[in-house]
């Protein structure tokens, strides 16, 4: 955690500008009735309106379409098969949208309903158009509530858990905050239900064999999670310079205990959430293909400015959309490299030309970089 967010009178989301928060099943629906529990959500959607009015961007990964459909659909009492998940999750989501629209609507926030597969978050054009749209949403004023997409997701490509659905969401939008509210105050040394002497770990640096030995099984009930899932979601959180949060979430406005000092575990990356998402373009992705920019573009990168069309002069290989490509100046000499938002195709189409003029030329609007500033990495 940083030393600002430490200070006396300072709470712990200070300095934070984009924050996803997990709430999970067990959290969000009575598992004895089946249904939401609407004044915590109240209180949650409180929370997150003061987030908004301090700046700061706001996603929610929330379960509970399965545990609120299956009641409506009689499917109680028993393990489910896929096929009976899909369908009580097709039922519940409505009902968790439009309880999620109600909650935060009393604060004129508009709610935006973002169903996602393990592929979207893995393929990366797929990776590409899901962080556009969530991007958009967020610049637009909307709070995405996001949610495995359990109807069409078949058992070989699910995440079975909202946990390190929350983590790769915060790698794809490079958020600098993800908050698991659960309902344990954190990482234990051991299950503290099962052994007195199991001391709470208030800060972890790194997700090492010991960590992961201090991890117990999931409790019963909705909850599909546990710590073992926790910690596979820091484990990818780190990765992408996301610093993440364990808190207890069972109580009123969690969000806001949490700032006002409530226990959790904090997960303490080593590098900023863009720092880590160029590191990721410039090690581990495999170009494809190849763009030459004329001495005006070059000079623009130079200044920190996004690459755009006309200053393109030549495009080599076969690529697709979100793909790594090498970025050349008029030499031939490497300067970088970095994910193209065009195809091979429309980048030979569009090259040379203005922005404005995307559209007539490839009968869509696309974006207006071909490689925008956050995507690309210069030597």
């Amino acid at each position: 955690m940083s030393t600002r967010a430490r200070k006396s009178g300072d709470g712990v989301l200070a300095g934070t500008r984009r924050l996803i928060v997990k709430i999970g099943s067990a959290l969000l629906v009575d598992d004895t009735t089946g249904q939401i529990r609407r004044l915590w959500l109240d209180a949650i959607a409180d929370d997150v309106a003061a987030l908004r009015r301090r700046g700061i961007e706001t996603l929610i990964v929330s379960s509970g379409a399965i545990a609120v459909g299956r009641r409506h659909l009689g499917l109680t009492g028993r393990a489910l098969k896929l096929e009976e998940k899909q369908a009580a999750a097709a039922t519940g989501q409505i009902r968790l949208a439009h309880a999620y629209q109600d909650a935060l609507g009393r604060h004129g926030i508009t709610v935006a309903q973002v169903l996602l597969t393990l592929d979207d978050t893995e393929e990366r054009r797929r990776h590409l158009n899901a962080r556009s749209t969530l991007t958009a949403l967020l610049a637009l004023g909307a709070v995405p509530v996001i949610n495995e997409n359990d109807t069409v997701a078949t058992a070989e490509i699910r995440f079975g858990d909202n946990d390190r659905l929350a983590a790769r969401v915060a790698q794809m939008v490079s958020a600098d905050t993800l908050v698991l509210l659960s309902d344990i105050d954190g990482l234990y040394t051991c299950d503290p239900r099962r052994d007195e002497a199991a001391r709470h770990v208030p800060e972890v640096r790194g997700i090492t064999s010991d960590i992961e030995a201090m991890a117990g099984e999931a409790p019963p009930g909705y909850s599909s999670g546990g710590m073992v899932t926790k910690l596979a979601a820091a484990k990818i959180a780190l990765a992408a310079g996301c610093r993440m949060a364990i808190a207890r979430g069972s109580g009123e406005h969690p969000i806001a205990g949490l700032e006002n000092g409530a226990r959790a575990t904090w997960f303490v990356p080593s590098a900023e959430p863009l720092t880590a998402r160029k590191g990721w373009i410039a090690g581990r992705l495999n170009p494809v293909g190849a763009i030459t920019l004329d001495a005006g573009a070059v000079k623009a990168l130079g200044q920190g400015k996004s690459l755009l069309p006309a200053g393109v002069v030549q495009v080599d290989g076969s690529f697709e959309r979100g793909d790594a490509v090498l970025v050349r100046g008029p030499d031939g000499a490497t300067l970088g490299r970095g994910l193209i938002a065009y195809s091979a195709a429309d980048a030979r189409r569009i090259m040379g030309h203005k922005s404005r003029e995307i559209e007539a030329l490839l009968g869509y609007r696309g974006r207006d970089e071909m490689i925008h500033r956050d995507d690309l990495v210069l030597d």
